[in-house]
This record gives structure tokens, C-alpha cells and sequence, in this order.
């Protein structure tokens, strides 16, 4: 895929990127910054997100759970020293069991909400209301076409990111008054460690989910990170001023 041609779009400006670790909160956070954006980067991986952060300018790296309250209490904290936030990714996440739900655990059911739902509304409500003080800001969660459309393999996963959807168009509607625009964005097959976990869950069935997952997209490929990264950079920039509540797919055609 050709590079992006590199802007400022985001000078001056500060946010929060959540997952930012790996997959697309990496890229997501490496993209802004390298537009110009000042960030906070929170993951539970330290090594990793210390990485991310030596990669982007001004950055500060902030280890932390975002199911935690206290956790992004120090991220919002964080945001204070650095001056009124205006963007905010939350791409923390996880995939969680790939069963049907009824042989899905209450641990592993409340520790999937605990990250997709939970840890979504809690960055939410840390950066609403700081954004409305500045003005206005942008936000962009990463939700999933499996929050779009019921999938087989991982129900509960499905569930979860059905729920940052709705959370998302809700913060739409009642928060535009105040300058705050949401959007999701909702990756079909993309090729991240959380795809590859997919695949290693499904054992002996891997191969032939994965055979499956290419035939039913029209592109017959998986997406790459990037392909996201541009979108939630549109998103959050001016130039989608106009651009509110969207559950976008970015998947090939697969939901077409």
C-alpha cells in the first residue's frame, strides 16, 4: 500500500491512546504523533509501550489496566500536565474465549467486558468533560465488524464490541453540543497479534476458519494496520468536521 502523504493535521493538539502497545493503538498513536499530536500512551505491556512512546515526540508512556479506574485516573491526570486534551483513541482490547456462549465462563465474560466495555466508558468519561472545557474534540473508538453483525467463532467477542458501538453513536448524540464528535471504526480481518491469537485459540480448526474468513471477503485478503490507521486519522481530524456517530467497516467489502 502506498504511504500516506504526511501532514500537521495534528499540531498542537493532545490525546489519549489506549492499547497503544501494539496492532492498531501502535499505529494509531505513532501516526498522530508523527502529525504533530502530544500523547498519552497507556498498555499493560510496559516494554512494548515504552517502545511506542521513544517513537513518538513528547509522548508519555503510562502502564496501566483501562478496566482500572485508578489506572485512568492517572492517565487523565497525565493529560492535565500536558494541557486540555482534544483526541482520543481507545483501542485497548482483547479477544476473550472463541466458544459458543454457553461454554463461556462468568471470569472470562467479565474480564472481556471488563476491557472492551468498561475500559471504553472509562476513557470516555475521564476525556468528556476536560474536551467540552477546551471546546470540543474528536473521538475515534475501535469497535469490530463482529460488533456489526453477529459471528460465530467468538460470540462473546462480538457482544462486547456491539456494545462500544452503541456507546459510541450515544456519546454522538449527546455530547455534539459541546464540540465532541464519536466515531468507531469497525475492522473486518486484519493482520495484528490479536488476529493471530484467533487462529492459535481454533487449534486443529485454524486453517480451515482462516480459509473461511478469506473466502467470504470480497478483497479475499486481510487488512493491514494501516489501512485502519488512516481512517482514524480522518476521523479525527478537520476534516471530518461533519462526521458524526458513524460505525465505519473496514473490511474488505465483507459487510457489503
Amino acid at each position: 500500500m502506498q504511504e500516506a502523504e504526511l501532514t500537521e493535521r495534528f499540531t498542537g493538539r493532545i490525546g489519549l491512546v489506549t492499547g497503544a502497545a501494539s496492532g492498531i493503538g501502535r499505529d494509531a498513536a505513532l501516526a498522530m504523533a508523527a502529525e504533530g499530536a502530544r500523547l498519552v500512551l497507556m498498555d499493560r505491556d510496559a516494554t512494548a509501550l515504552e517502545a511506542t512512546a521513544a517513537a513518538c515526540p513528547g509522548a508519555v508512556a503510562l502502564e496501566g489496566d483501562v478496566s482500572a479506574a485508578a489506572d485512568m485516573d492517572r492517565a487523565a491526570a497525565a493529560l492535565d500536565a500536558m494541557g486540555p486534551p482534544s483526541l482520543l483513541v481507545t483501542a485497548a482490547g482483547m479477544l476473550g474465549p472463541t466458544r459458543p456462549l454457553a461454554e463461556v465462563t462468568e471470569e472470562e465474560w467479565d474480564r472481556l467486558f471488563a476491557v472492551n466495555v468498561k475500559g471504553t466508558w472509562l476513557a470516555l468519561r475521564a476525556l468528556l468533560p476536560r474536551m467540552a472545557r477546551a471546546g470540543g474534540g474528536a473521538v475515534v473508538t475501535i469497535a469490530s465488524g463482529s460488533g456489526l453483525i453477529g459471528n460465530a467463532v467468538f460470540p462473546a467477542y462480538s457482544a462486547s464490541k456491539g456494545a462500544v458501538v452503541l456507546m459510541t453513536r450515544s456519546v454522538a448524540t449527546s455530547h455534539a453540543a459541546e464540540g465532541i464528535r464519536a466515531n468507531t471504526v469497525c475492522p473486518g480481518q486484519i493482520e495484528t497479534p490479536m488476529l493471530r491469537g484467533v487462529f492459535q485459540q481454533l487449534g486443529d480448526r485454524a486453517a480451515g476458519v482462516e480459509a473461511m474468513f478469506r473466502a467470504r471477503n470480497p478483497s479475499g485478503r486481510f487488512g493491514e494496520v494501516a489501512e485502519v490507521t488512516q481512517a482514524v486519522l480522518f476521523l479525527l481530524s478537520d476534516a471530518a468536521s461533519y462526521i458524526n456517530g458513524v460505525a465505519l467497516p473496514i473490511d474488505g467489502g465483507r459487510l457489503a
